[in-house]
């Protein structure tokens, strides 16, 4: 940042928003607006010392308070002759419903000079009544004092309604500023509760996904296992059939008939080696070696047909 560049430390930049919340109009300014625009925020600041949080000049904000209390001043006096007009206008009409009473003298009806002179009486009288009746509705445990409490009372009762009616004005302000700091705070907390739940997301979505890897080795791991135990019961079935076929009786009677199926074997192969000399001996005979050669086929015949009988007979075995 170049050194002509405006900039605060986090301590200054809290109270530059509470400043310009408080003696600008409301503008709902984060710090993090105030940390990025720093030639806005000194222009804020600036116009906080020639600016109320109404949006007036202070010279013109002077002169609007001079203007209101001139016109509180002209709103009393009028009210002053409102009331007075007000009471007389009663009077006048008290007075007009008594002179339909029969029971009047003409002197009472005609006698305007007693009637003046008692006018301002009744008229205090009148307005005494009014106040303690305003009093008594502003605070109705002073209906049972004295009248001569009453009426310090009622001196009393317009500074008490002014300091009422300033105490519910700051406190509509303060109720306003504290809508402008929830709604920021509602702001912050919605961004912040953002946040979380994508953090939130992201842990989610790693932790599945590490979760998923060790789930899919132990279940690559599982199905190895189940594997293997359905081959051995496979096996073991073979080996349960193999053992229900072939009992120790039928086991005797097999390694008899290949005891038997090997001996003759080997006989066959006896003579067949005895043939087999004949013919080297006798191959140069005629019509006797084609005898020998005939009887040499079917005695190698008949071995093969031995042979391959034993060979099924061992297959059908194991």
């Amino acid at each position: 940042m170049a050194s002509g560049d405006f900039c605060l430390p986090g301590e200054g930049m809290e109270l530059l928003q509470q400043v310009c919340n408080k003696r600008l109009p409301p503008c709902n300014l984060t710090e993090e607006d105030l940390l990025q625009n720093p030639h806005f925020s000194k222009l804020l600041l600036s116009l906080s010392q020639y600016m109320d949080e109404s949006g007036l000049s202070t010279t013109l904000a002077e002169e609007q308070a001079e203007a209101w209390k001139e016109v509180r001043l002209q709103k009393t006096a009028w009210l002053r002759s409102e009331i007075l007009q007000r009471l007389i206008q009663e009077m006048l009409v008290d007075y007009y419903v008594k002179t339909q009473d029969t029971n009047l003298t003409p002197e009472d009806k005609k006698d305007f000079m007693r009637m003046r002179e008692c006018l301002q009486p009744k008229i205090e009288e009148k307005l005494k009544k009014k106040c303690f009746t305003l009093l008594c509705y502003h605070d109705p445990n002073s209906d049972s004092d004295s009248e001569t409490l009453k009426a310090a009372k009622v001196w009393q009762l317009a500074d008490v309604l002014t300091s009422e009616k300033q105490e519910n004005q700051n406190a509509k302000k303060k109720q306003k500023e504290q809508t402008v700091l929830l709604e920021k705070q509602s702001s912050i907390y919605s961004q912040v509760l953002l946040r979380c739940l994508s953090l939130l997301q992201r842990l989610l979505q790693e932790h599945r996904l590490k979760t998923q890897s060790e789930l899919d080795q132990i279940n690559a791991q599982y199905l190895e296992i189940k594997c293997s135990a359905m081959i051995l019961k496979l096996r073991m079935e073979e080996l349960q059939i193999l053992s229900d076929t072939y009992t120790a009786e039928k086991v005797e009677v097999h390694r008899l008939i290949r005891d038997s199926l090997e001996g003759a074997i080997r006989l066959q192969e006896q003579d067949m080696e005895k043939s087999r000399q004949i013919l080297s001996t006798y191959e140069v005979l005629g019509e006797e070696f084609d005898k020998l050669v005939k009887e040499y086929t079917h005695l190698k015949q008949a071995t093969e047909n031995k042979r391959w009988a034993l060979q099924e007979f061992n297959k059908s075995y194991h």
